[in-house]
């Protein structure tokens, strides 16, 4: 699905990677049980922001990144049947390298 959402300044969309659905021991885990996942992938990024200088930063992540952001920070988005997370590139707290 073409993603028709280009977030602006600093923010970012990630899709989020999917909660876990079984403990490592192989137990089911309630869907009200599942934690919010932490990590997902960067699908669109802003053009960035000025600084004080009044120069532009780009944000730190690119297209196709997965990266590790905060549980609770970002608005959730649904298009279509997918759910996105619109968040700050300040609330991406790393990059998962490969």
């Amino acid at each position: 699905m073409e993603l028709n959402l280009k977030p602006l300044g600093d923010r970012v969309i990630v899709k989020p990677d999917p909660a876990e659905e079984r403990t490592e021991a192989g137990l089911f885990i309630a869907k009200d049980a599942q934690e919010k996942p932490q990590r997902g992938t960067v699908v669109a990024v802003g053009d960035g922001k000025l600084d004080k200088d009044g120069n532009m930063v780009k944000p730190p992540v690119e297209v196709g990144d997965a990266v590790l952001y905060g549980k609770y920070g970002g608005t959730e988005v649904k298009m279509g049947d997918e759910d996105y997370l619109l968040l700050r590139s300040d609330d991406i707290y790393g990059v998962f390298t490969k």
